[in-house]
C-alpha cells in the first residue's frame, strides 16, 4: 500500500449569510492553528452590501509561511446556502475537494452540486439548537478543525479566551465544538496537516492594515486624520488607540479632502502625519497632495486599493490605482510611491515611506490593497529596521534663510512654525527660493527641477525591490501579486525551470539603472498584475527601457491571481 504523505497546506472556505458567524469561526480557526504552531492566513470576502449579507472566510493553513491562497479549496463548509453561489468564482473545487452543508438549510446551489467535489452533510443548526446557548458556527468551527487534524485543546483555548466573560455561552460553545469534531470523524475525509512544530514566540497574527499602522508608528508618525472607507478602516481602528499610547492623536475628518489637508497642516507644524483611504478617497485627495508637493510638506497616504472605477467593488481587491498614484496629479508633481509585497512587509514598507517622506520633504503614497489590508495572517516577526522619519529643519535666526533654497540634493531646511527668525510662506502658488509667490519662468523651472532632483537623486538602496532567484526569464510584479508569483516560481523551479523574481517596491520615482542591472542576462520578462488595463506593464514601457521580450499577464479583481495561472504562463512564455 502506497504511503500517504502528510499535507503541508490545506485550503478551507467557511461561508454563510450575514449573522451566521462566518468570520468569527474563521478567525478562531486561524488563531487555534497559530497556537498549534502552524502558519496560515484568512482572506475576508463579502458581497457588495455595506453591512450584512453573505460572507466567506477564505483560509489556507500550512506548516510553512503562507503568503497567498492556493489554486483551489480542499474544503467548503457552508453554515447556510444563502447567496453563496455569488462566491462560486472565488471557490474553485475539484475531485479532491469536500463540500459540507447543513441538510436543514436546503439543497446546495447547482454550481456546487454539479462540481466534482464530494458532498457531505452536517446538521449544524439542529445540533446547535440541541445545545442551549450554542451557535451553528461553533459546530462549523469544530468540524473544520477536526477535518484538518487541529488539536482540540488549541481550539478550546481560543474559544475560552474569546468567551471567558460569558460562562454559560462558553460551556455551550465548547460542547458545540466537540459535536463538530464528532461530525468530522463521521465524514471520514482525511485533510490532516503534517504535525507542526512549536509556535515561535516571534510569530505574529496580524492583518495588513494593522501592520501598516504599526509601521507608521515605528517610522515616527504621531498624527493621523482620516475618513472611514472600505477596506482601509481597520488601519484607522488600529491607529486610534495605538497613537494615543505613544502620545499621538487620530482625528476623524468630515471627508477625505479635509483629512488630507489636516495632515498637511500637522506636518507643516512639525509632526510626521499619515492618512489611510481607498481609491475613491485618493481621487478626492489629489489636489491636496499637489499642495504638499508644491510646498514640500512631507505626508504619507496609504491607499488600500479596491475594485474600481467609482464605487466599484468595495470589499474586493484590485491593483488598479497604480496609474493614479504615479501620474494622477496636475502639473509636474513628483512624489514617492511604494508598495509592500507581503502582509509582513506592510510594516517595513510603511515605515520606509514615513522615512522617505520626512527625509525628502515629499508626499509618499503606499499602495496596499484589500487583499493585504483585510487579511489576517500568521507571519514571522518582521525584522527591525532603522527607517525613522527625520527631516532637515532650520535653526532659529538663520541668516538669509531661504526655505526653498536650490541645494545640490534638492532638500532645503524646513522651518517649524514658531522658530524665531525663519518665518516663510508655504502655499500652492509657485514661488522663489524664499517662498515668495512668483510667476517668473526662471523661478518655476528652478523649483520644478529642485523638487524632481531630490527624489531622483536619492539613494534608495536595495529596498527598491526584492530580487530572488536566477534564470534567463524573469517575472516583474508588485504588491500582492508577488505572493502568487513567488509560489509559481518555486513550482517552476521544481519542474526544472529557473526564473528570477523582481518585485518592485519603489514604483516612483522610476529606477531604470537598478532594473537594468537586475535584468542583466534575462531574455524574457513576464509582467504580472491584478488589473484590467495592464497599468504596471504600461508604466514599465513608459519609464524603463527593458532589453528583453516582454509579455503581460493581468486580470482585474475581484478574483486573486493564483500560483497555477502564473506557473502555466511562465512555462508557456519560456517555451515561446
Amino acid at each position: 500500500m502506497a504511503e500517504v504523505r502528510a499535507r503541508t497546506s490545506v485550503s478551507i472556505a467557511i461561508a454563510g449569510s450575514g449573522g451566521a458567524g462566518v468570520m468569527t469561526a474563521g478567525n478562531m480557526l486561524l488563531e487555534a492553528a497559530a497556537k498549534a504552531g502552524w502558519y496560515g492566513l484568512m482572506v475576508r470576502s463579502s458581497g457588495p452590501q455595506i453591512r450584512g449579507g453573505e460572507a466567506a472566510a477564505l483560509m489556507r493553513i500550512g506548516t510553512h509561511p503562507i503568503d497567498g491562497l492556493d489554486d483551489r479549496f480542499d474544503i467548503l463548509l457552508a453554515i447556510d446556502w444563502q447567496n453563496i453561489n455569488r462566491f462560486a468564482d472565488e471557490l474553485p473545487l475539484d475531485g479532491g475537494s469536500l463540500v459540507v452543508g447543513d441538510p436543514d438549510q436546503g439543497e446546495a446551489p447547482e454550481v456546487y452540486v454539479k462540481s466534482p467535489a464530494r458532498q457531505a452533510k452536517v446538521s449544524m443548526k439542529a445540533t446547535a439548537k440541541s445545545i442551549p446557548g450554542s451557535w451553528p458556527n461553533m459546530v462549523a468551527l469544530g468540524t473544520a478543525a477536526g477535518l484538518i487534524g487541529l488539536p482540540k485543546t488549541e481550539v478550546a483555548k481560543v474559544v475560552e479566551q474569546s468567551l471567558r466573560k460569558r460562562a454559560d455561552t462558553l460551556k455551550a460553545s465548547l460542547e458545540a465544538v466537540d459535536a463538530g469534531y464528532a461530525a468530522a470523524a463521521e465524514i471520514g475525509a482525511d485533510y490532516a496537516l503534517a504535525a507542526p512544530g512549536s509556535a515561535p514566540s516571534a510569530r505574529w497574527l496580524v492583518s495588513g492594515n494593522q501592520a501598516a499602522g504599526y509601521g507608521a508608528i515605528r517610522g515616527g508618525v504621531r498624527f493621523c486624520a482620516a475618513y472611514p472607507i472600505t477596506p482601509a478602516t481597520e488601519m484607522l481602528e488600529y491607529l486610534a488607540p495605538a497613537l494615543a499610547d505613544v502620545g499621538g492623536v487620530l482625528v476623524q475628518a468630515e471627508d477625505e479632502l479635509a483629512s488630507a489637508n489636516m495632515i498637511i497642516g500637522a506636518s507643516f507644524g512639525g509632526l510626521p502625519s499619515i492618512t489611510a483611504t481607498a481609491g475613491p478617497g485618493l481621487a478626492l485627495m489629489t489636489e491636496a497632495i499637489g499642495l504638499a508637493v508644491a510646498s514640500e510638506v512631507p505626508i504619507v497616504v496609504v491607499d488600500v486599493m479596491r475594485g474600481g472605477p467609482s464605487t466599484g467593488i468595495p470589499a474586493k481587491s484590485e491593483q488598479s490605482d497604480l496609474s493614479m498614484a504615479v501620474y494622477g496629479l496636475h502639473g509636474d508633481a513628483p512624489r514617492i510611491v511604494v508598495a509592500p509585497n507581503s502582509i509582513a512587509d506592510c510594516v517595513v514598507t510603511t515605515q520606509w515611506a514615513v522615512h522617505l517622506a520626512e527625509a525628502l520633504q515629499s508626499p509618499a503614497l503606499v499602495l496596499s490593497d484589500q487583499y493585504f489590508g483585510q487579511t489576517r495572517a500568521v507571519v514571522d516577526r518582521p525584522a527591525d529596521v532603522t527607517f525613522v522619519g527625520s527631516r532637515l529643519t532650520a535653526q532659529a535666526n538663520t541668516e538669509g534663510y531661504r526655505r526653498y533654497a536650490l541645494t545640490e540634493s534638492g532638500v532645503s531646511p524646513m522651518a517649524i512654525p514658531g522658530t524665531a527668525g525663519v518665518a516663510y510662506t508655504a502655499d500652492g502658488l509657485e514661488h522663489n527660493e524664499r517662498g515668495t509667490p512668483s510667476s517668473q519662468s526662471n523661478d518655476h523651472a528652478k523649483q520644478l527641477a529642485k523638487r524632481e532632483r531630490k527624489l531622483v537623486g536619492h539613494d534608495y538602496g536595495g529596498q527598491w525591490a526584492d530580487i530572488e532567484g536566477d534564470g534567463d526569464i524573469a517575472v516583474l510584479t508588485f504588491g500582492s501579486s508577488t505572493c502568487a508569483v513567488r509560489e509559481a516560481i518555486e513550482r517552476a523551479r521544481r519542474d526544472g525551470l529557473n526564473a528570477k523574481l523582481v518585485s518592485v517596491r519603489l514604483l516612483a520615482p522610476a529606477q531604470p539603472a537598478r532594473l537594468k542591472a537586475a535584468l542583466e542576462g534575462v531574455s524574457k520578462v513576464l509582467v504580472v498584475e491584478q488589473n484590467f488595463g495592464g497599468q504596471f506593464h504600461k508604466y514599465l514601457r513608459a519609464e524603463y527601457d527593458i532589453d528583453a521580450d516582454v509579455r503581460s499577464f493581468r486580470r482585474p479583481g475581484p478574483l486573486p491571481i493564483r500560483p497555477d495561472e502564473v506557473h502555466r504562463e511562465l512555462t508557456q512564455w519560456s517555451r515561446a
